[in-house]
Formats: C-alpha cells, structure tokens, sequence
C-alpha cells in the first residue's frame, strides 16, 4: 500500500522517522472515546442532514447510487459567519526557520486537551486516484461541523472496499498517513485569525478556529503535494486536460490562482472534431521518471458566482458553502449563487460534471500554460528558453480573489506574485522551481502564459484565451517577436496590439519585469534562505529587465 498505517511493535520508538510529537499527538486524537468514525457516505449525509443549522435543499443529486448516497439525498447547505475564504495568515510550517517547535506543540497539545469534552466525526479517504500515487487521509472534525467531514468525504475519494483493494496494490512510499485534526470552536488571543498548523514531514496537520471548508481541502494537499514532492513527482496546483483529436493527442496543464480562469480553461471543450478528458482543475502530481499525471481528487470545489439555475452543472453539485437559500415558484428550496449573499460562495461538484473525467494519463504533458493577471501582457506569450519559462512560473503575477481572507490593508486589485499558483507549498521554493525547470527542459514541452485579466484597458475575455489555446494546438497561429525580448513572442490576436515603440509601453512592460526582480531578489532575505533560489533564476530576469 502506498502510506504507512499502522507499525510493529518493534518500530514504535524515537528512532522512527515517520514519528515525532506533532504527529504523536494528533494521531493520539483520533482514538479518544469521544470520536465517532463514518465509515460510509449515507451515513456522513444522514448526520449532515440533521446537524442544527444545516439547509436540506429540494434540489436532488444526480448519480446517487453510482456516489454511495441515499437515493433521496438532496443538496445540502451550510453557512460560515463573517470569515468565508481561506486565511493564509494563519499557516504555520513546522520546520520553516523561526519557528519555536516547543511552544507549538504546547499550544496543539492545550488545543486537543480542551477538546475532549466535544462530540467529533472521522472520515477515512484516499488522497490520489492511481496506483502511482495514493495515500490514505484521515479527517477529525467536531460533530456540529459534520457537514465539512461529509463535503470532504465527497470531494476526496472515501476509503470502501473497492478502493482499498487497489490502494492495496499501489506503489509503496516510506511515508505516513495524513492526519488532519479540525476544530472550528478553539480560540486562542495569540491568533487571532486561527491557527493551521503543518507538520509537513510527518503528514499531520491541526486547523485551529477556522470553520471554512476550504482549510481542510487545503490542508489535506498540502500534506499530499509535499509527500509527492518527496517522491520523484511535481506537485502541481493547476488543471489538466488532453485534446485527443483525429490525428494527435495535445495534453496541457494550466496553473493558476483560484479566480484566475484555470477551471474555466481546464473543463471547456474543444469546438471542432474530437474531445476532451480532463484529469483534473486543481490538484494533480507529475511523474518525474515518466511524466504521466494522477489527480488527487474526484471531485471539483468550484466557485458559484458564474452559475444560475438554469445551467446544467447544478446538477451535479453535492454540498454548498456560503450560499443564500430561497422559494421558488412551486415552494421549493433552491439556491441562490452569484454570490450575492458573500463573496465565494462554494459547491463541491461530482466527478460526472465531466463526461470525459479520468484519473491519470500515462502520456507527457506538451505544454504548460502559466495564467496570469498583469494588463502590461497580451493575451498569450509563449517563453522558448526553460530556464526563462521556470522563472515566469517562479514569479507568477495575479491579483487576489475573494477566496482567500485577507488580513490588514490589503487590495485585492494590487499585483501579487504567486510561485507556480501554489500559496500551499511546505518545503523550500528553489525545489519547485527545479522540478518545474526540469519538466520544462524536457523535449516537446512548450511553456506560454495566459494573461486573463486585462490588456491596458480591454478586457481578455474567456473566447480569446480558449480560442487561442484551440489554435496552438491546431497549428492555426502567428507568433510575432516580443519586443527585443530573445525566444519570448506573442500571438498575434485582433484588437490586441503591441507597440515596444511606445515609450509608455516599454515602460510598464520594465516596471512589471522589474517587480518580477525585485521578487526574486527578495526571497533571500526571507525565512533565512527558505525561499532562496538558485542564481540563474535572478541573472535571467536581470537580462530581461536589462533589454528593456
């Protein structure tokens, strides 16, 4: 099997890697005679249903038996407070520089003391859906939050008997069960905004004061992509999709933030002759050795501000988050989206969303889309150097999006910057930016970014990003030089022109390019080299800027 369990007896000591307090005292929860285990998905739904708070829709889900719900099961809806994102100020790394070991696991040890007298739930479910990569997560929540146990059984793959017979066969890795520990009613003055704690090397985490369901979905990957990590693959936050067309196979991922049009890229669908399988919009790992790619999860835990109910995809949603509920003409309870009562208002949608889902893909990716919101960009750019191609993954511009909680003066219309659109990362960044590099550098791997926010002042819309993605693989496109920039071009696109003759232009193209700089210059300076990267990442983009 493919994570360690349980030990012999002879292995339960100091000299265990796989051991250590963090993980001593989490696991230790999960075996108190407060704890309930849900063994199935009816059962996870049944307690849901009848938690106080939780809204039972008159909106049935499809494919119920095929899920291993009961056949009256309907949607079902419960609601955060004031907090409806995920808290990134929150995050804690054991093992990061700076980080007083010590007083956190007196913190986490007080946390789970001053649990004991609550009722909790706990769902078993494999993280990875292929024999490559599987690991077994374990999820404690108490049992008022038993709609977030059940929303994660649903969106990750819940342990039955058919997936433990192949979990079984899977590849071995000398690595821990995934143990999240959960409690949304601990509070504590010295945070404020919760606590999410990772020990990342021993496949345990404690999210402290946090109700959003997002945190333990998060978390969970968290612990999964580090493991990956470890083990020869690249953990990708992005989706991943391949175009079988009558005379090739095209298969592409697309990394981005959430709001950044990587779902809306990922599930879309081909216009002409052919189709579409899609592996997954979020999280997937890639194979080093042989570059096929496994997806982490079944399901898909979208926004719903782009849906109404006339759209065919709330069909298949599961569970909704922060959502407003009214009658409909019949007196029925249906949902309202669009998020008109908060920002990010969430579902979890089934895998049959996707008429061509699959779970892994044997085939090498052809290229990697990096997708991002700076308007000194147009819409597509494509980098031929991979060394050049890493360092724009490495300093990935975007702009923040409502699912995430900020703290303090924040804008969420300012420029960020985001390695590989992953803020979930728990090991050193010059390490993902190898492994992308080195995926990069392989034969046959375009690398292009997509800006999808605006062009100066004009909107890139979703037809021209898609439309353009369907004439690269078509071989339908015109890439002119980008200015003086060596090996970088852009697709020439109607109504999106580029003018390096423009003062002003060349001067916000610097300005961006600049930023990007100073951003990698900057990361020696933290966490003590935590974040530190190689000197060719810095003398590439000080070339570029240099040009400028």
């Amino acid at each position: 099997m493919s994570t360690v369990e349980t030990f012999k007896r002879d292995q339960v000591n100091s000299e265990n890697k796989l051991l250590s307090s963090f993980k001593a005292i989490i696991e230790t929860a999960f075996y108190g005679n407060n704890v309930e285990k849900v063994e199935n998905l009816s059962q996870a739904y049944e307690i849901a249903k009848n938690v106080p708070g939780t809204i039972v829709t008159d909106m049935p889900i499809s494919h119920n038996e095929d899920l291993g719900l009961p056949e009256d099961a309907s949607i079902l809806v419960f609601n955060d407070g004031k907090v409806v994102g995920r808290t990134a100020a929150a995050r804690v790394i054991i093992g990061q520089p700076g980080v007083d070991e010590d007083y956190y696991q007196g913190i986490l040890r007080e946390a789970i003391f001053t649990g004991n007298d609550q009722e909790f739930l706990e769902g078993n479910v494999v993280v990875g859906l292929d024999r490559d990569f599987m690991a077994h997560a374990h999820l404690m929540v108490p049992k008022q939050y038993a709609n977030n146990l059940y929303s994660y059984l649903v969106n990750f793959q819940i342990v039955t008997e058919k997936e433990e017979e192949l979990y079984k066969t899977s590849r071995d890795y000398d690595e821990d069960d995934i143990y999240v520990y959960a409690n949304p009613e601990w509070s504590h003055p010295d945070f404020p905004y919760g606590l999410a704690l990772f020990d990342p090397a021993h496949n345990v985490a404690a999210i402290l004061g946090l109700r959003y369901f997002g945190e333990l979905k998060k978390a969970t990957l968290t612990l999964a992509w580090a493991t990956a990590h470890r083990n020869g693959f690249v953990a990708c936050h992005g989706g991943m999709k391949q175009y079988q067309l009558p005379d090739k196979k095209y298969t592409m991922a697309a990394f981005g933030l959430s709001g950044s049009g990587k779902s809306t890229i990922t599930l879309s669908k081909p216009k002409g002759d052919g189709k579409v399988v899609v592996l997954h919009d979020d999280a997937f790992v890639i194979n080093h050795d042989n570059g096929s790619t496994t997806a982490l999860e079944p399901a898909y835990f979208d926004k719903v501000q782009d849906y109404d109910l006339t759209k065919d995809a709330v069909d298949y949603f599961l569970t909704c988050q922060n959502v407003g509920i009214t009658l409909d003409d019949e007196g029925k309870k249906v949902i309202i989206m669009q998020d008109v009562r908060n920002g990010n208002g969430r579902t979890v949608k089934s895998r049959y969303v996707t008429p061509n889902r699959v779970d892994h893909l044997d085939e090498s990716i052809d290229a990697v889309y990096w997708i991002m919101k700076d308007d000194s960009l147009p819409p597509v750019v494509k980098i031929d150097d991979p060394v050049l191609a890493a360092v724009f993954g490495l300093t990935l511009a975007t702009k923040r999006s409502t699912a995430e909680n900020v703290v303090g003066n924040v804008n969420r219309d300012d420029l960020v910057i985001e390695p590989y659109a992953n803020p979930f990362r728990s090991y050193a960044l010059g390490e993902d930016y190898k492994d992308f590099r080195n995926l990069l550098a392989k034969d046959g791997v375009d690398c292009y970014i997509l800006n999808t926010g605006f062009y100066g002042d004009k909107k890139v819309t979703p037809q021209v990003t898609l439309g353009s993605i369907e004439n690269i693989i078509n071989g339908t496109t015109n890439f002119i030089d980008y200015g003086p920039l060596e090996g970088v071009s852009y697709l020439e696109v109607d109504g999106y022109d580029v003018d390096f003759s423009d003062p002003a232009y060349r001067d916000k193209v610097r300005g961006r390019m600049q930023t990007r700089l100073d951003f990698i210059n900057k990361q020696e300076d933290i966490l003590e080299g935590y974040h530190a990267l190689p000197v060719e990442a810095r003398e590439t983009m000080e070339k570029v800027v240099n040009v400028l």
